[in-house]
């Protein structure tokens, strides 16, 4: 069980930080503190399906532009309309094969079907698959290997067609 003080510390610490989400096991008890309210919720029990989202229209604003000046350019570069981006389900370290010495799970051309994984994200000693959502072509990956990750930041995009 987690002590009530120690989660309104870290509640209060996420608050002051520009941290969006953290996910903490301590136990047998999962909790989960995030600013933004998540996207999408799978059920107890399930795989925890990694969300992908549309490219935004050009008219709407980019949810990179929230993002610290120190973020990398890739971020706030636009996507083009036919691809769809591949964001971060979560604040960790990306990891484009299951072991160092092991190959990638995909390259820039790589063709993925639906349930596909892209990569793994580690956060708090846990390895996450993030799988494809829909089928296509890997068109760019946005984040190099061991590199920390935000909620919401674009790692790949796919193009469907």
């Amino acid at each position: 069980m987690i002590d009530l003080d120690f989660l309104e510390r870290l509640i209060q610490a996420i608050d002051q930080s520009s941290i969006d989400s953290i996910e903490i096991e301590r136990g047998g008890t999962r909790v989960h503190i995030g600013k933004t309210p998540p996207q999408t919720v799978a059920a107890a029990g399930a795989p925890m399906a990694m969300p992908m989202h549309m490219a935004a229209p050009a008219a709407a604003p980019a949810p990179a532009a929230a993002a610290p000046a120190a973020a990398p350019a890739v971020e706030e570069a636009p996507a083009l309309s036919n691809l769809i981006d591949v964001t971060s389900p979560m604040v960790g370290t990306f990891y484009r094969a299951p072991a160092p010495d092991a190959p990638a799970y995909v390259d820039v051309g790589s063709k993925v079907g639906e349930g596909a994984t892209l990569c793994i994200i580690e956060a708090m000693k846990l390895m996450n698959e993030l799988e494809a959502e829909v089928s296509g072509t890997v068109a760019e990956i946005c984040v190099e290997n061991a590199e920390p990750v935000e909620y919401g930041q674009v790692l790949f995009r796919i193009d469907p067609s």
